[in-house]
C-alpha cells in the first residue's frame, strides 16, 4: 500500500529512538562511552547489522508517524539500499547508480517546496515504492545490461518528484504559499486531523441529492468538519509542524444551520447566511471537479441597533467557515476602538497588528467601528484613521486566514464605510438586522423562562405583552436594547421578585421563589425606563386634546390641531389593516406674536404624536440662533447636529427662527445658512424620528 502523505492528529512530535540513544550515550559515564567504542569496532559486522535493522524499522514508524528529520528520510533510503544491495550486479557503474538513488531522492524531499507541503520521508516512500519495484524487475529481465534497471528506475524517481513539486505549486497558487493560517508559523494550530482520501470528497460531490438540495435553506448537512473541507483543507492536512497541538471540535455545517434557526426573528439574515452557505459548497465542488476556484473567503458588514443578534450570527458564521475547512479555529474575538487605538501615534499600528495576529485563522468582530473615526470636534482623527489603515492592510494581506466583521448602526456605519473607499470594497459583504417586534420579544421572553426554570403568574402575562406592545409603539427597543432589553427585564423583575419573597415574613414555598408577578415586571421597567431622558407614561390623545381645549381663544390652531391629530389616527387605522398612507407631516410653522401660546401647541402637539408612537417622548427642546450657529465656518454644523441629536425623538421647537438669516451682515449670513442647510438636510434624514417647529 502506498505511504500515506496525509497530516495525523496535531501532536507533540516525541524524540526520536536515535535521538533518545545519543542523549543516554552524552549522559552516560566516560569509561562507559570508551567501552561501546571498543565492543562497536571489535563487532563491526554485527554493529553494521543492527543499526541496518534499526534503520529499517524506524523508516517504518517514521511514516507512520510523519517525522520530518534527516535521519527519518535517511532510514527510509536504506530499504532502498538494502534491496538494490540483495540483488548484487556484475558492472559496478550501474550498480553504484542504483544504490546512490535512494540518498538522492532523500535530498531532493528536504528541498523546497517539496519540504513545505510533504513530510520528506514520506515524499522517498513514494518515490522508492514505484522506482524500486521497476528496478528490481528490470534487473530480474535483463541481468547482463543493468543500466535498463538503472535509467528505468532514475526516470520513474525522477516523474514521481516532479508529479510532487507540480502538485505542491498548485497547492501554492490555490491558498498560497504557506496555505491558509501559515500554519508553519510558530504558535499556529495544525489544521489537518486525520486523513481522508480523494475518494471521500468525489463522493460527497457527486452524490444526488446532497447538501442545499432544492435550495440554500433544504435542511440536511450530513458531512463532519474534515469530509466538508476537502479540498480547501486538503493542503491543511499535509504535515506542517504545530507548536501547541490543540483538538479541534467536531462542528458541521448542519450543526451551525440549526443553531442559526433556533434563534428568533431574523429571517432575512437566516436567507442571507444560507445563501453564504450555498456559495462555498458551489466552490467547493467545483474545485473538488477540478475547476480553478478562488478561496470563497470575504469579510463583512452588520448593519443594525444592539441586542439583535449580530455577535451571536458571527459565532454562526465561524462555524460555517470553519466547517467547510476554511478556518482553522471556529473562534471569534470581540473588539471595540480601544482594542485597536493607541495612545500615541505609531502605537496605533502595533495595538492593532497584535489584535489581528490573535485573531488569525478566526473571526475578529469589532463592534461600534465607526468610532474609529470620530470627528465630533472637526478635527481629524489620526489614530482611529492610523487603525482604519492599519486595519484595511492586514484585510487585504491575510484574507485567506481571517474574517473580519465590523458592525454598528446603520447609519452610521454608511458614513464609516464611505469614509475610505478601501472599506466599502474590501467589505462587500453587508447583513441587515432590524429591530425585535413585540411578538419577538415575547417569544424571546419566554424561551429565556424556560432556560431559567420561570414561570408567570396568569396576571403577569398580559402585562408583559402590554409592556412589549408599549416598547413597540414608543419606538425604544433600539435604545433599551433590543434582546439585551427582554434580558435585563427578566432578571430585575426576577430581583424585585426576590425581595418580595424574601421580605413577606412567610415562608416561601418552591412556586413562590420562580413565579414572577405583574407587580415584579412594573417594577423592572420603570427601572430599565427612568434612565431614558424625559421618557414618562405614555400620553393619550384624549388627555391632550383636553389640554388644548383648556387654552383660551386660539380656535383656528384648535381647530387644525385637532385635524393633525384625525389624520394620524387614520394613518394608524391604515397601517393597522395593511394599507398604504402618506407619512405623516412632522415638521411645522408657528407664526405669531410672542407670549400667544406658541410652545404651548408644541408641547401639545408632541404629545398626541408620542400617544400615536411616532416619537419615544413627548419633551420639547427649545433653542435660539445662539444654539445653533458656531464660531467660525464649519462649527455651526457640527453645533446644529448635536443640538438635533439631543431632541432626537422628541420635538425641537426653534424660536424666532428668521434670525437665522440675518441680512445686515455684508456678503450675506453664511453662518445661519450653514446652519438652515444642516437643519434642512437632519429634517429629512431623521424625519421618523423628529417633529420639528419653527416660531
Amino acid at each position: 500500500m502506498a505511504p500515506n502523505d496525509r497530516a495525523q492528529p496535531a501532536t507533540r512530535d516525541k524524540p526520536s529512538l536515535g535521538a533518545r540513544l545519543v542523549r543516554a550515550y552524552r549522559w552516560a559515564p566516560r569509561w562507559l562511552k570508551v567501552a561501546v567504542v571498543v565492543a562497536a569496532i571489535l563487532l563491526f559486522p554485527v554493529t553494521l547489522g543492527v543499526i541496518v535493522i534499526a534503520a529499517l524499522v524506524y523508516a517504518v514508524v517514521a511514516v507512520v508517524q510523519g517525522r520530518r528529520t534527516a535521519g527519518a528520510s535517511a532510514s527510509v533510503a536504506v530499504w532502498g539500499l538494502v534491496i538494490f544491495s540483495a540483488l548484487g550486479t556484475g558492472n559496478r557503474t550501474w550498480f553504484f547508480s542504483l544504490l546512490l538513488l535512494p540518498f538522492v531522492v532523500a535530498l531532493v524531499a528536504h528541498a523546497k517546496p517539496l519540504a513545505r507541503w510533504f513530510v520528506p520521508c514520506r515524499t522517498v516512500a513514494w518515490v522508492l515504492a514505484w522506482s524500486v519495484p521497476i528496478g528490481v524487475i528490470a534487473l530480474k529481465a535483463w541481468p547482463n545490461q543493468p543500466f535498463i534497471a538503472a535509467i528505468a528506475a532514475w526516470l520513474l524517481a525522477a516523474a514521481v518528484l516532479g508529479w510532487r513539486v507540480a502538485k505542491g505549486l498548485q497547492d501554492a497558487r490555490m491558498y498560497g504559499p504557506d496555505g491558509p493560517g501559515q500554519l508553519g508559523k510558530p504558535g499556529a494550530v495544525q489544521a489537518g486531523a486525520g486523513a481522508a482520501g480523494p475518494s471521500s470528497a468525489g463522493s460527497q460531490a457527486g452524490q444526488p441529492g446532497g447538501r442545499f438540495a432544492g435550495h440554500p435553506g433544504a435542511p440536511g448537512y450530513p458531512v463532519r468538519a474534515q469530509d466538508a473541507a476537502l479540498p480547501y483543507a486538503d493542503h491543511a492536512m499535509r504535515d506542517h509542524p504545530a507548536s501547541a497541538p490543540r483538538p479541534r471540535p467536531q462542528i458541521s455545517v448542519e450543526d451551525a444551520m440549526a443553531e442559526l434557526d433556533a434563534m428568533i426573528g431574523l429571517a432575512p439574515v437566516k436567507e442571507q447566511v444560507r445563501s453564504i452557505a450555498a456559495s462555498i459548497e458551489a466552490a467547493r465542488r467545483r474545485a473538488v471537479a477540478g475547476v480553478t476556484t478562488e478561496r470563497p473567503m470575504r469579510h463583512f458588514v452588520f448593519l443594525g441597533p444592539p441586542g439583535t443578534g449580530k455577535t451571536t450570527v458571527a459565532r454562526v458564521l465561524a462555524k460555517i467557515f470553519y466547517a467547510f475547512g476554511l478556518l482553522q479555529v471556529p473562534d471569534v474575538i470581540e473588539a471595540h476602538r480601544a482594542d485597536l487605538v493607541g495612545e500615541y501615534l505609531g502605537a496605533t499600528a502595533i495595538k492593532t497588528n497584535e489584535l489581528v495576529e490573535g485573531a488569525l485563522g478566526g473571526v475578529l468582530f469589532i463592534d461600534e467601528a465607526y468610532s474609529l473615526v470620530n470627528e465630533g470636534d472637526g478635527q481629524t482623527d489620526r489614530f482611529g484613521i492610523e487603525a482604519v489603515q492599519t486595519l484595511l492592510k492586514r484585510a487585504e494581506d491575510n484574507r485567506e486566514d481571517l474574517i473580519i466583521i465590523l458592525a454598528g448602526y446603520e447609519k452610521q456605519m454608511e458614513a464609516f464605510l464611505a469614509s475610505n473607499p478601501g472599506l466599502a470594497s474590501r467589505f462587500a459583504t453587508r447583513l441587515k438586522f432590524g429591530s425585535y417586534s413585540p411578538p419577538e420579544m415575547m417569544a424571546l421572553a419566554e424561551s429565556a423562562l424556560d432556560r431559567r426554570g420561570e414561570v408567570l403568574d396568569p396576571d403577569a402575562r398580559p402585562v408583559l405583552w402590554r409592556t412589549f406592545e408599549e416598547v413597540g409603539r414608543r419606538r425604544i427597543a433600539d435604545e433599551l436594547g433590543n434582546g439585551r432589553f427582554v434580558r435585563s427585564l427578566l432578571e430585575k423583575a426576577g430581583q424585585a421578585r426576590d425581595v418580595r419573597v424574601m421580605t413577606s415574613g412567610v415562608e416561601p414555598r418552591r412556586e413562590d421563589l420562580v413565579t414572577l408577578r405583574a407587580s415584579d415586571l412594573g417594577q423592572a421597567y420603570t427601572e430599565l425606563t427612568s434612565r431614558l431622558r424625559g421618557y414618562e407614561d405614555t400620553p393619550t390623545v384624549e388627555g391632550a386634546l383636553a389640554e388644548l381645549n383648556e387654552l383660551v381663544g386660539l380656535d383656528p390652531v384648535k381647530q387644525q390641531v385637532r385635524a393633525i391629530a384625525a389624520q394620524l389616527r387614520v394613518a394608524k387605522l391604515r397601517d393597522t389593516h395593511g394599507l398604504t398612507s402618506q407619512p405623516p407631516t412632522r415638521h411645522f410653522v408657528f407664526t405669531g406674536p410672542p407670549g400667544t401660546g406658541k410652545t404651548t401647541v408644541a408641547r401639545i402637539l408632541g404629545r398626541i404624536f408620542a400617544a400615536y408612537g411616532l416619537l419615544v417622548r413627548p419633551e420639547v427642546i427649545e433653542a435660539h440662533r445662539a444654539d445653533l450657529v458656531g464660531e467660525h465656518l464649519g462649527s455651526t454644523a457640527i453645533k446644529t447636529n448635536k443640538l438635533i441629536d439631543s431632541a432626537m425623538g422628541g420635538v425641537l421647537f426653534i424660536d424666532e427662527a428668521y434670525s437665522l438669516h440675518n441680512e445686515g451682515y455684508s456678503g450675506g449670513d453664511a453662518f445661519g445658512s450653514e446652519a438652515v442647510q444642516a437643519l434642512r438636510k437632519r429634517a429629512e434624514d431623521d424625519r421618523d424620528r423628529l417633529v420639528s417647529g419653527l416660531a
